[in-house]
C-alpha cells in the first residue's frame, strides 16, 4: 500500500502532463498566428494570442504548484515513516523487556540493567511527543514567554550537556566551545529549543566519533552570532535550501540509518525568525562537515 501511495504520489505524471499541454497550446499558437497573419486578421491575432498567452502562463503555474504540492507529500510521507518507526521501535522494546522480567526471575544486576534500558526508551517516546508538540505550540512559545537576563554562554553549555547526555556521548569529547561571556534579554524557553536542537542535530550527523565547535561572538553591528560546525559529511550545496522545511529529510525514510523526524531544524528556523533574527547553513571549516549560523539581534547586557 505505502508502494502505491509513493508511485502515485511521484513527480512523473503531473510533469509529463504539463510539458504535453504546453507542447500542445504552443503549437496550436504558432498555427493561430501563421493563419491568421496570412490572412491579415490582426485584431482576432492579437486576442488570440493573448489567450494562448494567459494559457502557457497558467499551465506553468500549475505545474510549479502541482510539483511543491507532491514534494511536500513525499515529505511527509516520509514523516508517517520515520514517526512511525521511532514510535514502535521503543514500544517493540519496552514489551520485550516486560515479557522477559514477567516470565522468569532474574538477578538483582541484570534487572536494573533492563530497568535502565526501559527508562531511556521511555525519554526517547517522551523526547519525540515533546518535539511534535513544540511544532503544534510554536506560536504560542512566542507570546507567552517572558524576557529575562540570560547568560547565553552559559546556557550554551547547558544545551550542549543535555544534547550529550541525548545522544548518549560524553560531552567534553564531543564539544569545543570559543564562548564569549555575553548576557542577553531574551525568551530562555526559546533559546533553549534553538540551541538544544542544533547541537544535538551536530552529534547526530557528526564524524564517527562526533567533534563538534561552538562559537558565541559579537558582530560589529552588536549581533549575537552563534557558529555550530560538526566534522560530518555535510550537506549538498542543493540540499541547504531545503533542510529547515517542515518533514524535510534528505533520501528515503525506509534507507536512511540516521533517527529523526525532520522536524528540528523547522523548528530552530522558525524560532530564530521569532526572535527577527537570521540563519544560514555552509560548509564546516576545511571544507568539510556542515556549519549552522544564528544571527540574532538583542541588547548585550552588562
Amino acid at each position: 500500500m505505502t508502494d502505491y501511495i509513493r508511485k502515485r504520489r511521484s513527480l512523473h505524471l503531473p510533469i509529463t502532463l504539463s510539458v504535453a499541454l504546453l507542447t500542445l497550446n504552443v503549437t496550436l499558437m504558432i498555427c493561430w498566428i501563421v493563419i491568421l497573419a496570412r490572412q491579415f486578421y490582426w485584431g482576432a491575432l492579437a486576442v488570440g494570442t493573448v489567450a494562448f498567452s494567459l494559457m502557457i502562463v497558467g499551465i506553468a503555474v500549475y505545474m510549479v504548484l502541482t510539483i511543491k504540492e507532491v514534494r511536500l507529500n513525499q515529505r511527509q510521507v516520509n514523516f508517517v515513516d520515520s514517526v512511525t518507526h521511532e514510535l514502535k521501535s521503543p514500544i517493540a522494546s519496552l514489551k520485550l523487556y516486560l515479557e522477559t522480567l514477567s516470565m522468569r526471575e532474574m538477578e538483582a544486576e541484570k534487572r536494573r540493567h533492563f530497568y535502565d534500558i526501559m527508562e531511556d526508551e521511555l525519554d526517547r517516546l517522551d523526547r519525540l511527543i515533546n518535539q511534535l508538540l513544540e511544532v503544534g505550540r510554536l506560536d504560542a512559545i512566542g507570546h507567552e514567554a517572558e524576557e529575562e537576563r540570560i547568560q547565553l554562554d552559559e546556557l550554551i553549555m547547558e544545551c550542549a550537556q543535555s544534547a550529550a547526555t541525548h545522544q548518549k556521548v560524553v560531552g567534553d569529547d564531543v564539544f569545543t566551545f570559543d564562548l564569549e561571556p555575553l548576557r542577553v534579554q531574551s525568551r530562555r524557553i526559546v533559546l533553549e529549543m534553538i540551541f538544544r536542537n542544533l547541537l544535538d542535530n551536530a552529534i547526530k550527523y557528526g564524524g564517527s566519533p562526533p567533534k563538534v565547535k561552538v562559537i558565541l561572538s559579537r558582530s560589529e553591528k552588536n549581533q549575537i552570532l552563534v557558529r555550530v560546525v560538526d566534522d560530518g559529511e555535510g550537506i549538498p550545496a542543493e540540499q541547504r535550501n531545503k533542510v529547515f522545511q517542515i518533514f524535510y529529510r534528505g533520501g528515503d525514510e525506509l534507507e536512511r540509518r540516521t533517527k529523526g523526524t525532520g522536524l528540528g531544524l523547522y523548528i530552530v528556523r522558525t524560532l530564530v525568525y521569532l526572535l527577527k533574527g537570521k540563519i544560514q547553513v555552509d560548509t564546516g571549516d576545511d571544507n568539510r562537515g556542515t556549519a549552522f549560523e544564528v544571527q540574532l539581534p538583542g541588547t548585550m547586557l552588562k
